[in-house]
């Protein structure tokens, strides 16, 4: 009997892949702060995850190139189409849309959502590890 993982470690893979893509989305928000005309950006956690949900029932989307002269398919893979814009709580003279303290409040949130996916995906790989050595 073989271990599938997909199965074992359930959604926390995928979580630890999104939360590490939003802090790097956040950290260039908090960096680009005083930056004029710069956009704060951010992923939203529950349309990632209704998106995979929807992979796992229904299979994942993918096109096939049967001749090397086809146009690649653009827009259909899970690129920057979850990547949304900010609206900003109050408007700014230079129309930089970053709040610092709700980006830093989001990253730290984040950071601690993180460690908790990790924390369970490592509990859940020492439970592996302790049935396969048999204790």
């Amino acid at each position: 009997m073989s271990i599938s993982f997909d199965k074992a470690l359930g959604i926390h893979e995928q979580a630890l892949g999104f939360r590490a893509k939003r802090a790097e989305v956040l950290a260039n928000n908090i960096a680009n702060a005083d930056t004029p005309n710069y956009k704060a950006r951010d992923l939203d956690f529950s349309a990632v995850l209704a998106e995979q949900n929807d992979k796992a029932k229904n299979g994942s989307f993918a096109l096939n190139m049967t001749n090397s002269r086809h146009i690649e398919a653009q827009g259909l893979s899970s690129g920057d189409e979850s990547l949304l814009y900010r609206t900003p709580m109050q408007p700014s003279i230079d129309q930089n849309t970053v709040d610092a303290q709700l980006e830093q409040s989001s990253y730290a949130q984040n950071s601690v959502d993180f460690q908790a996916s990790f924390t369970l995906l490592n509990s859940k790989f020492k439970g592996l590890v302790s049935a396969l050595r048999g204790e």
